[in-house]
């Protein structure tokens, strides 16, 4: 059992909105409601008009099956004031409209960051964190890792993927073609070869799924990448979180299920 869940609040009153459409991968434009979301969450959004806004989208995924006219969405307003885009997309509601999801693709490491200072998962138990953006040649790990251990300082290369998309219960990764994501799994069973310890952490910014796997109908060759790393011995592991307007909250692990599971069912 972990010691503690822990959240990344959200600061301030979201702004409940109504998608219109997607320009481009990092922007959506949608119409405000009127007041404020202070709790409550999902649910037929009311059909009062109000005015057409621009929000930056920092989640540049693919995102078909959420981004639909009609869809509620929760908006945060611009830090900067000279921003261009004076709000940014923060939640979704899910497709079936009984849940939210987090659209924004930094707060796993967040979150992640938090549980491994607090030593709060179980699948880095024996490790502590040394540093986050860790880099090493080309590539630039989210966090280094060192086991507790003084007879045994090996170090771990710790890689944190935020997960959307979410099918039949099982959530996937990636929802589109992700060159560096395929890159990234196999610099880590590289590295294991060399003699460190590497993993990779798959969170996903929903509660409605039960299990995880790579979305090898969308991504072969990052399926074949990820299958070649957990032979290698990367590690692999998934968890799932709440997401409410007032918080995102890490919850428990998920099975992860291979592609060649799959293809063996």
């Amino acid at each position: 059992m972990d010691k503690k869940r822990l959240s990344v609040n959200f600061d301030g009153s979201l702004r409940q909105a109504i998608f219109v459409e997607r320009p481009n991968r990092f922007l959506v434009r949608c119409r405000l409601l009127p007041g404020e979301v202070h709790a409550g969450g999902p649910g037929p959004a009311k059909k009062l008009e109000g005015p057409l806004v621009e929000a930056h989208l920092p989640d540049p995924g693919r995102l078909r099956e959420l981004l639909l006219p009609g869809r509620s969405l929760w908006l945060a307003p611009a830090l900067k004031p000279a921003r261009k885009t004076k709000w940014s997309v923060v939640l979704c509601e899910t497709p079936d409209g009984g849940g939210l999801v987090s659209l924004n693709s930094s707060l796993p490491n967040r979150l992640i960051e938090k549980a491994l200072v607090h030593d709060s998962m179980e699948e880095f138990r024996g490790w502590r964190l040394l540093r986050k953006e860790y880099r090493m040649g080309r590539t630039r790990w989210d966090f280094l890792l060192e086991q507790r251990e003084e007879t045994n300082r090996r170090r771990m290369a710790l890689e944190v993927k935020s997960v959307t998309l979410v099918e039949n219960g099982v959530a996937l990764f990636p929802d589109a073609v992700t060159e560096r994501g395929a890159r990234h799994v196999r610099e880590l069973a590289e590295l294991v070869q060399s003699g460190w310890a590497a993993a990779v952490l798959f969170v996903v910014q929903r509660e409605d799924a039960s299990a995880f796997r790579p979305a090898a109908h969308l991504d072969p060759a990052f399926s074949a990448a990820f299958n070649g790393a957990v032979q290698a011995g990367v590690a692999v592991y998934c968890r799932k979180c709440r997401v409410t307007p007032e918080a995102i909250t890490l919850l428990g692990r998920l099975p992860v299920i291979s592609a060649e599971q799959v293809g063996q069912a």
